[in-house]
């Protein structure tokens, strides 16, 4: 190799020890600097910062973002009526001691979820057992979730993070208590509604029985009024024909024949067997008498 490759080369080799030594920390992250194995620095600030180059120091980056557990599984707990209930929790929560949280957990996020999710539950469990179903269900949710981040407080300092918030997502009963819950409050609907049906079917009942009793009894005044009224009818109609037949007897004895003929001869098929000399013809064989008397 001539002078001018080997110059190349040396360039090269310069190039890439001086861009090992730099590096980028973003705002979003802690780079921790290694130094054969130890923490050597870590550096909070964002900006390009210097190293030596590997194998004597490395850079680890570390998330220093607001992270959240979610509950993994969701775990009965008994309350203080030793009624079993399922609590759905999140937590958020912050790197803030970078050496302090990778002694304990390493730069793993996942290893310091695993270590803080029973912490999580086993607060959880110590403030719902305090306390009845009622209050967690309404008026204590949320100061169960204080007294729960306040007794993390302690555990979080010592794995170098901080917890921002603790919410709880749901309370439920068990599946075995929902059930039964579920059946009781089906028998209690049911229960209601044919009590709600049997109280309709009753004023149903009452309401047509009262319809029919006023029905007979509309119906009975109306014949009542209309027998009255006929009656009285009738009784005109007897003393207007009783005073105009009085006048003159002859001509009511004729008048009365002709409704007799009309009453009997309404169809020209009509037949009547009947012998002429009977009174029934009397009007028509104009005998003395039979027609009426000429009125002077």
């Amino acid at each position: 190799m001539n002078r001018i490759g080997l110059i190349v080369v040396g360039v090269l080799l310069v190039l890439m020890t001086a861009m090992s030594t730099l590096f980028v920390v973003d705002q979003r992250f802690v780079a921790v600097v290694y130094s054969l194995g130890e923490i050597k620095e870590v550096i909070t600030e964002p900006g390009l910062k210097f190293k030596l180059p590997p194998p004597l120091q490395n850079v680890i980056l570390i998330d220093r973002r607001t992270q959240t557990l979610d509950s993994p599984e969701t775990r009965p707990i008994f309350t203080a009526e030793k009624q079993t209930l399922v609590i759905d929790w999140l937590v958020k929560w912050r790197i803030v001691e970078p050496r302090q949280f990778i002694r304990n957990t390493g730069i793993d996020l996942r290893n310091a979820e695993a270590r803080l999710t029973p912490i999580v539950q086993a607060a959880f469990n110590e403030e719902v057992t305090k306390r009845s179903v009622r209050s967690m269900l309404s008026g204590e949710r949320e100061k169960v979730m204080q007294d729960v981040m306040t007794r993390m407080a302690d555990d979080a300092k010592n794995f170098g993070i901080e917890i921002v918030d603790v919410r709880i997502k749901r309370v439920d009963f068990a599946s075995t208590v929902t059930e039964s819950v579920y059946r009781r409050m089906e028998s209690e609907r049911k229960r209601v509604a044919n009590e709600l049906r049997s109280q309709g079917s009753a004023e149903g009942e009452k309401i047509r029985a009262d319809a029919d009793k006023q029905r007979e009894v509309i119906l009975a005044e109306a014949y009542r009024d209309a027998q009255k009224l006929k009656g009285e009818g009738d009784a005109k109609a007897s003393a207007l024909y009783a005073d105009a037949f009085g006048r003159d007897p002859q001509f009511a004895q004729f008048y009365r024949s002709l409704e007799a003929y009309r009453s009997s001869f309404r169809s020209k098929s009509d037949v009547i067997v009947v012998d002429p000399g009977s009174e029934f013809f009397k009007a028509m064989r104009g005998s003395p008498g039979g027609a009426p008397a000429t009125r002077k």
